[in-house]
C-alpha cells in the first residue's frame, strides 16, 4: 500500500519570525529619535539660556513691585506669558536672520540655517507664541503687562533686527527691550509704572554696554562678512573699547537708583558701587589692551555683575519689608 506522506510546513528561522518586530521596533526609534531632534530643535529656537534670564529679571521685578504682597497667582502667570513671547521674539529674529546666520560660524549651526527646521515651520511657531503670551497676559496678569511685553517684541523683531543691517544705532535700540523685563514684573505687580521702574530699566539698560560691544568686537569680523553693522565704521580702533568704559561708568551711578527710590537699603548701594567698579575696571582693561582674552573679561564679569546685583537688591529690599 501506498502511504501518502503530508507535505511538511517549513520551519521558519527565529530570524525570519522576529523581522517584522524589529522593522517596527526601527520605525518606532525612529520616529522617536526625529521627535525629540525637532523638540530640541524647536527649543533652541527660543535661546533657552537667554530666556531663563528674562524670566529671572521678571521675578525681580515682580518681588520688588509687590511691595510685599507676593502672590503665585499672578507671578507664574507672568512669568508662562513672558516665555511665550520671549519664544517667540526669538524665533521671529531667526526667520527674519537665517541668511546672514548661515554666514557666520558662530550662528551657522541653528536650526534655520542648518536645514533641521523650515522657515515656515519657525514662522508658525514665532507667530503662534507671540501671540498667544500676549492674550495670555491680557486675560490673566493685565492689559500694562501685555502691551509692555507684546512691545518688546514689535521692538526687538520689527525694530532692531533689520536696523542690523543699516546702521550701529540699533544696539541702543536693541537695549530697550533687553532692559525691559523687570519692568514687565513690576507691571505684573502693580498694574502701574512709576520711578522704581524706570530705576530697574535704567540699570538694565546701561548694563547691556559693555556686555554686548564685548561680544561685538570679538565677531566683528563675522559680522561684517555678513552685513550686519553692530559697531561703528571705525571700530577697529579703541572707541569701541572706550565706549564701553564710558558706559560703565555712567552704569555706577545709575545703579544707585533703586536705592534713591527706596527699593534698596545700604547693603544694596555698597554693592552696586564694588560690583560697578569691577565692570569698569574689567572694561578699563579692554580699554588699555584690545584682545579677545580683555573682552571676554568683561563678558565674564558682565555676567556676574547682572545677577550678583539683583540678588542683593531684592535680599535688601526684603530685608526692609521685614
Amino acid at each position: 500500500m501506498n502511504t501518502v506522506t503530508a507535505p511538511t510546513k517549513p520551519q521558519t528561522s527565529y530570524a525570519e519570525a522576529s523581522a517584522p518586530e524589529s522593522s517596527l521596533t526601527l520605525r518606532a526609534d525612529a520616529i522617536s529619535t526625529w521627535t525629540f531632534g525637532k523638540a530640541a530643535d524647536f527649543l533652541e529656537l527660543t535661546k533657552p539660556r537667554i530666556a531663563v534670564m528674562v524670566l529671572a529679571t521678571v521675578a525681580v521685578g515682580y518681588t520688588l513691585g509687590c511691595e510685599g504682597n507676593w502672590q503665585l497667582s499672578v507671578l507664574l502667570p507672568t512669568l508662562v506669558g513672558v516665555a511665550l513671547v520671549a519664544s517667540g521674539s526669538s524665533a521671529l529674529n531667526q526667520y527674519l536672520e537665517r541668511i546672514t546666520d548661515s554666514m557666520m560660524p558662530r550662528t551657522a549651526d541653528r536650526p534655520l540655517p542648518a536645514g533641521r527646521l523650515t522657515p515656515g515651520e519657525v514662522l508658525i511657531f514665532g507667530i503662534s507664541c507671540g501671540i498667544t503670551g500676549t492674550v495670555w497676559l491680557a486675560m490673566t496678569v493685565n492689559l500694562l503687562t501685555s502691551l509692555l511685553t507684546l512691545s518688546t517684541l514689535f521692538m526687538y523683531v520689527l525694530i532692531y533686527t533689520p536696523l542690523k543691517r543699516q546702521t550701529c544705532v540699533c544696539t541702543a535700540i536693541g537695549a530697550i527691550p533687553g532692559a525691559l523685563p523687570p519692568v514687565l514684573g513690576w507691571a505684573a505687580a502693580r498694574g502701574s509704572l512709576d520711578a522704581g521702574a524706570f530705576a530697574l530699566f535704567a540699570v538694565l539698560f546701561l548694563w547691556q554696554f559693555p556686555h554686548f560691544l564685548a561680544i561685538a568686537w570679538m565677531y566683528r569680523d563675522q559680522y561684517e562678512r555678513a552685513g550686519l553693522r553692530m559697531l561703528p565704521r571705525n571700530g577697529s580702533s579703541r572707541v569701541i573699547s572706550l565706549m564701553a568704559v564710558t558706559y560703565a561708568v555712567v552704569l555706577i551711578p545709575a545703579s544707585l537708583l533703586p536705592h534713591t527710590t527706596g527699593l534698596g537699603g545700604d547693603w544694596y548701594a555698597l554693592a552696586a558701587i564694588v560690583l560697578g567698579l569691577g565692570y569698569l575696571a574689567a572694561s578699563i582693561r579692554f580699554a588699555r589692551h584690545e584682545t579677545r582674552t580683555t573682552a571676554r573679561g568683561v563678558l565674564f564679569v558682565s555676567l556676574i555683575y547682572l545677577p550678583m546685583l539683583l540678588l542683593v537688591l531684592t535680599f535688601d529690599h526684603l530685608r526692609m519689608l521685614m
